[in-house]
């Protein structure tokens, strides 16, 4: 998944309702009369339209499995909410691929096979990126690939100041770092705080990188990422705009040449590299050191439950298909880039193109937003702790207290 499409603030609320009214009827539902050589494929992308690389990539794994695969894209969120409505009436696809924090949504109402049920072994997948899929136990889809942040850095402006990306290892040499770059007449850093999950997705990094809990977003570690984000602006080396930057306004800010840091993902890549100055990529830093972890992206591959339970067997190959080694990487090199979810998927990416590495070892490091089996509370505490950031960088509350009133926020919400 690509973080710019956000997710929660619209599908939760109708996740929630739908997930009321069919909560024991889903399990009886699925496909009605299904032509047995059409297998139905629902995906988060109508950006890639019939004939385009993914489009034929869809029907070949079908080809394979002797089917015809009938590929239906929708926006992320109305994906979300069709997926539900479908279970409601018993006409889900076969296969759906869905945004991963939103897994635990479909699995709640019981719309979901297991993947111990549909017969396929998850067992190498890296655990990190499979726990967005797992719900009490149960593993309820396989991702396809995973994205995540890290810090991309201009070369220029870093040398002009003196400073060795090398030695940005911790809080304290970032901000040094910033305090040498904006002091040489440079801009520091600019990352997406706007108030949507987005903003979540980019804060997440240094909350859990300071050892924090979403389910204690009030502790002292919460509150001393949320100091360094508002530190920063205070000092001036991070921008007022990053209160209402999305991913791409703040990458278009990075590749305007003047700021020395920018976090972003794994999905600007390539642009990265056409950039018109030398760029690098670190990991986001922990605030005493080491990788931080960092939020996975990525979507799913899913099987809703069907009451013709013969199709599953084909249901499996198609998913099979999207996971193989060779699979992996054809995805990733499709959506530039996602990183495949197990190491030999991630080995045969870096044989092809090892500059990768640092994103695979970004992805080896990340954690899924809905682990902790957190599941559908996750998106009331992230809205939660949204707000709390944007009151903290607007100067409407001390992060102590904005933190102190997302904790109430989210207790409230998730009881």
């Amino acid at each position: 998944m690509r973080t710019t499409r956000p997710l929660f603030k619209a599908a939760a609320a109708g996740a929630a309702c739908a997930a009321l009214a069919f909560a024991s009827a889903c399990s009886s539902g699925g496909t009605t009369d299904q032509d047995a050589d059409t297998y139905t494929w629902w995906d988060p992308y109508p950006q890639h339209a019939e004939g385009s690389d993914w489009a034929e990539r869809v029907a070949a794994c079908g080809d394979a499995a002797g089917v015809t695969i009938e590929r239906t894209p929708f926006d992320t969120t109305a994906l979300t909410n069709q997926a539900l409505l479908a279970a409601q009436e018993g006409t889900s696809p076969d296969v759906i691929l869905l945004d991963n924090p939103a897994v635990s949504t479909l699995a709640d109402t019981g719309m979901l096979t297991t993947m111990d049920e549909l017969g396929l072994d998850v067992s190498g997948v890296d655990e990190n990126l499979l726990a967005a899929g797992v719900v009490d136990d149960q593993t309820y889809g396989i991702p396809v690939g995973a994205n995540t942040l890290a810090l991309y850095y201009n070369a220029d402006v870093l040398t002009a100041a003196g400073v060795d990306p090398a030695t940005v290892t911790d809080w304290a040499s970032l901000t040094a770092a910033l305090a040498q770059v904006t002091g040489n007449g440079a801009k520091g850093i600019t990352f997406a705080g706007i108030g949507t999950e987005e903003g979540s997705f980019q804060f997440l990094p240094w909350f859990w990188g300071a050892g924090a809990d979403l389910r204690q977003l009030d502790s002292p570690q919460a509150v001393a990422a949320l100091e360094l984000w508002t530190g920063w602006l205070e000092a001036g080396y991070a921008p007022d705009s990053v209160i209402t930057n999305s991913q791409n306004t703040t990458w278009e800010e990075f590749l305007t040449g003047e700021y020395a840091f920018a976090v972003n993902g794994t999905w600007q890549v390539n642009s990265a590299l056409e950039a018109g100055f030398a760029t690098g990529v670190i990991p986001l830093p922990g605030q005493n050191g080491g990788t931080a972890p960092a939020p996975t992206g990525g979507e799913f591959a899913l099987a809703p439950v069907q009451s013709d339970t013969e199709r599953y067997d084909v249901t499996r190959q198609i998913i099979e298909c999207m996971t193989t080694p060779e699979g992996f990487v054809e995805t990733a090199t499709t959506f530039a880039y996602y990183i495949p979810p197990t190491a030999d998927g991630q080995t045969a990416l870096l044989e092809a193109q090892p500059e990768l590495q640092p994103w695979v070892d970004a992805v080896r490091g990340a954690k899924g937003r809905t682990s902790d089996n957190l599941g559908t509370d996750y998106p009331k505490i992230s809205e939660a702790l949204w707000t709390a950031v944007q009151n903290a960088l607007s100067g409407s509350a001390s992060p102590a207290d904005a933190l102190a009133q997302a904790q109430a926020d989210a207790a409230a919400a998730t009881e």
